[in-house]
This record gives C-alpha cells, sequence and structure tokens, in this order.
C-alpha cells in the first residue's frame, strides 16, 4: 500500500492538491500557493471554466515560483456541505488527475480542515490509486503509475494521523477484494482462493479450510453439486475474528458466493462476455476482504466470514438440469437450470453460518443478472426478513458510499420456486427474477435476522463515475460493511 503521512510542514513537492470552495473561494492552501506564484493560480482559474463546483479539477503544470511539478485545484462546492464522501471524491479526483504524470509524491494542503476531511482525502486518493497491472508486461513508462506516496499538510496532524489509521485498513480489504474478482480463472480456483483466504491468519484471523471430504460428511450435496464438473475441488472457508470482549458473545455471521468461474454448467451461458464470470466470486471476495479488514483494525466485535468455493463447469460428472439433490438441512431441490448454481452454494454456506448461532447472517453474492435490469449499477439489491437490520445496513451504505436498495420478499414470490417433484426448484421463471433468488435462500435461515445483498450490478462495472472505483473490480461490499460493523457491533 502506499505510504501515507500527515505533517504539519508546508513543505511542497511533486504535485500539490488544494480545495476550492464555490465562486472560486479559496482555501488557505490555495491562497498562499496564489501568492507564491504571483497570482499564477487566480489567473488560470479565470482563464477557465472552473469556479469551485463540486466535483471540478483543474491542473496547473509548472506554475511559476512554486516548488511543485503540478498544482491541482480541487472544487469543494459549499464548504458548508462538504461532508466526508465529498473529501473522499475530491482526494480521488486528484490522485486520477496526475496518477500517472509523472510526480512521485500527491500532497494536499488541508492545513485549515479538520482531521476528518483531511484523513477522508487520503483515503479517496488510495482507493483511486488502485491498479490491476500484474499481466501488463509491455506496459510504457509513461502509462505506469508514478505517485508512490501521499503527504497531507494539517494543521493537527496527530488527529488526522489517528483518523486515518482504521481507513487504511479498510483501504487494504477494498484492494484485496478488487485483487480476487481481476484474477483470471486460471490462476484464482477454488482452491487458490482457499489459500489466499489461509494467509490471512497473519492478520490475526482464525482460518478453516473444509475440503469436499468434509463437507460430504455434512450432507452439503447443494454446494457440492455445483462443483461436479469441474477438475478443482470445492472448498469452504471460514475466517474468524473474535474482537469482542466477550469471546463467545453471538458473532455476525457473513456469507459469500465464490464461483472462481461459472460456465452456466450444462446450461451453458452464451459465448459473448463469458470472460466476465472470472468475476462471479465477487461475493466472496467481499467477505474476505472485509474480514481483512476488520482484523487489520482490530475491530471490536465477533465476526464469522464463510466463503463457499466451486468452479462450475460442464463435465460427464456434472450436475443436470433436473436433477434433484439434498441440501445440508434436509429439503430437496429440482435442479432445472445449472446456472442459477449461486443460490446452490449459497445454502449450504448459510446452514454452516448458522451453526455459530449468529446474531444477524448476512450473505454477499453477484447472485442475478436481473437485479441489473432492476437496478443498475447504481445500487446492491437488499433482500431481508428483518426491518431493524435492513434500515441499519442502508443507513451504512449512504455512510459509506456504498448504497443498497430494498426489494420486496413475500408468499406469492415465494410460491413460484415450488416444485412438483421435490421441495422447491432453483429457479421461479422469468419474472421477479432476483427476487425469487431471495426467497430461495430466504427457505433457509429461519428467524435469524438475515438479509442478502445481490451486487450482480456493483461488484464489478465496465465504466463508472465514482472516482474511487476503478473500471471492472470495485470492491464493493467491504467499506459498507466495514460502516454496519462500526455503528451496530462496536458502538
Amino acid at each position: 500500500m502506499m505510504k501515507v503521512e500527515f505533517t504539519s510542514s508546508d513543505k511542497y513537492e511533486g504535485a500539490v492538491v488544494v480545495p476550492v470552495f464555490a465562486d472560486n473561494r479559496h482555501s488557505v492552501g490555495a491562497d498562499a500557493l496564489d501568492e507564491a506564484s504571483d497570482g499564477t493560480i487566480s489567473r488560470s482559474q479565470k482563464g477557465s471554466r472552473f469556479t469551485g463546483k463540486s466535483g471540478q479539477v483543474l491542473v496547473i503544470n509548472a506554475p511559476s515560483g512554486v516548488k511543485a511539478q503540478a498544482v491541482v485545484l480541487g472544487g469543494m462546492g459549499d464548504r458548508d456541505a462538504a461532508d466526508v464522501l465529498g473529501w473522499e471524491a475530491y482526494g480521488a479526483r486528484a490522485m486520477q488527475a496526475v496518477l500517472c504524470s509523472g510526480a512521485k509524491t500527491l500532497v494536499f494542503d488541508q492545513r485549515d480542515l479538520d482531521a476528518p476531511a483531511s484523513a477522508r482525502a487520503a483515503f479517496g486518493a488510495l482507493l483511486a490509486a488502485y491498479r490491476f497491472d500484474k499481466y501488463r508486461t509491455t506496459l510504457k513508462d509513461d502509462k505506469k503509475p508514478s505517485i508512490t506516496a501521499i503527504r497531507v499538510i494539517c494543521s493537527d496532524s496527530a488527529a488526522a494521523k489517528a483518523a486515518f489509521a482504521p481507513l487504511s485498513e479498510t483501504a487494504e480489504g477494498v484492494c484485496l477484494a478488487r485483487d480476487l474478482v481481476s484474477e483470471p480463472a486460471n490462476v484464482l480456483h477454488p482452491e487458490a482462493f482457499a489459500k489466499r483466504a489461509q494467509e490471512l491468519e497473519e492478520f490475526g484471523l482464525e482460518v478453516q479450510i473444509l475440503d469436499e471430504k468434509d463437507m460430504k460428511k455434512l450432507g452439503m450435496n447443494a454446494l457440492l453439486s455445483v462443483g461436479q464438473g469441474s477438475n478443482y475441488g470445492s472448498k469452504l472457508a471460514v475466517m474468524s475474528w473474535f474482537g469482542a470482549e466477550d469471546r463467545k458473545e453471538a458473532p455476525l455471521v457473513l456469507v459469500g458466493k465464490g464461483v472462481c468461474f461459472d460456465t452456466g454448467g450444462i446450461s451453458l451461458k452464451p459465448g459473448a462476455g463469458m470472460w466476465d464470470m472470472k468475476g462471479d466470486m465477487g461475493g466472496a471476495a467481499a467477505v474476505t476482504g472485509i474480514m481483512r479488514a476488520l482484523a487489520g483494525r482490530k475491530a471490536r466485535a465477533n465476526v464469522i466470514g464463510i466463503i463457499g468455493l466451486v468452479e462450475n463447469m460442464p463435465d460427464a460428472a456434472a450436475t443436470r438440469p433436473g436433477d434433484i439433490i439434498t441440501s445440508a438441512d434436509g429439503q430437496t431441490i429440482e435442479v432445472q437450470n445449472t446456472d442459477a448454481e449461486g443460490r446452490l452454494v449459497l445454502v449450504d454456506a448459510l446452514w454452516y453460518g448458522l451453526r455459530y448461532k449468529p446474531k444477524q447472517i448476512i450473505d454477499f453474492a453477484t447472485l442475478t443478472g436481473a437485479i441489473i435490469i432492476a437496478l443498475g449499477h447504481e445500487n446492491a439489491g437488499l433482500f431481508s426478513n428483518d426491518d431493524a437490520l435492513a434500515s441499519a445496513l442502508d443507513a451504512a451504505g449512504k455512510a459509506s458510499g456504498e448504497p443498497v436498495w430494498r426489494l420486496p420478499l413475500g408468499a406469492g414470490y415465494d410460491k413460484l420456486i415450488d416444485s412438483k417433484y421435490a421441495d422447491m426448484k432453483n429457479i421461479g421463471g422469468r419474472g421477479a427474477g432476483s427476487i425469487t433468488a431471495a426467497q430461495f435462500l430466504r427457505r433457509y435461515v429461519g428467524e435469524t435476522p438475515w438479509a442478502h445483498i445481490d451486487i450482480a450490478g456493483t461488484a464489478w462495472k465496465d465504466k463508472s463515475d465514482d472516482p474511487r472505483e476503478p473500471v471492472w473490480a470495485t470492491g464493493y461490499g467491504v467499506r459498507l460493511i466495514d460502516a454496519f460493523v462500526a455503528e451496530q457491533c462496536e458502538s
């Protein structure tokens, strides 16, 4: 992770960023730069359409009188309306503007702003600096990131550093989730993913890996049915963090769908765009990133992260449409479509999670294309059997900048997954596809407060207007649950 420093020294180098508010009202840092450059900053503003409006960025290269390669003006709009998410976006836009400019250090002059604003600007810059260039061997130097350090000038560097410390761990979790989603399936298959989860023991997590033999003994045939056609053995990874004062306090359980590649199985997907199915483990990536973040910042909560890791391939041994399987809790499922496989993974993982007698259980999954039709790429779909839990997740989504939108559940939808030959079928027809998928999961959680978050539209994106997000893997879910845990489990 990039080095981040908080200081009271006003030494400039590299690229210097200063906030400008509505109607070109300067911050103290902007005034200092304007004076040092003999009015170059003001003249550049007048010669452009930059007004300090929120979201605007103006880069001034090599201004005279300033010991910096570039000055970046970041528009913040009304100063009184600036919130922590606004400061994150400000920092992210600044990083985007100079990441490959040749400058090595990005300096934020926040000397007249409070510690949260300073910390959040650095956090946003960290998120925006993310790149997945691991396999790009011919990338030209001018396309490579040059920024290697972030320095924040602020009035109370100790307070800003303290505010940033947990955010830096959250950023680590986000970037881990992004890395996992970005890895190709020939590298990150179920066995390799399980090893990546095991490596998190170095941060204090307790990690247990169940293999196919273990799961067969437990009767987890729904999950196992998905991986029958793969050369890689299916795994269940359990990551435990006991940070509450009482280790025996009922935990929050998080469950993630980890289909490392999804061909659709015998119900084969169309070829166009199938390469994106390396990201069908976005739910497991989110849970893994969350656990990394919580352990890194020593969250004062008990949290269990469970990820079901499989590969859905067509093969002579693969599950067929029409097969009937028995899940770990004894319910029978008619598999009408092998491309509705994520819910089969989740129900056995949810069953395993309920063994911990959780106070709440939340699952993440890139579950349905239907959620993209309903919500696009702006909100994740939220389904819940508990109004208080749903409300808390909605609040955490707003606070973190990872919003959710609640959709309904009900008996009418539940009837759509009744089967003539088994307790249920794994698809409910063309209508309400995301809802019937959630109803399927609902049958497995009983009265435990539960939420299902469908992240098919938010786990990866071909384009994004959010400067904190890269194109493709977003790491969605890490900031959401980090905020949820901080508010609901630690306060």
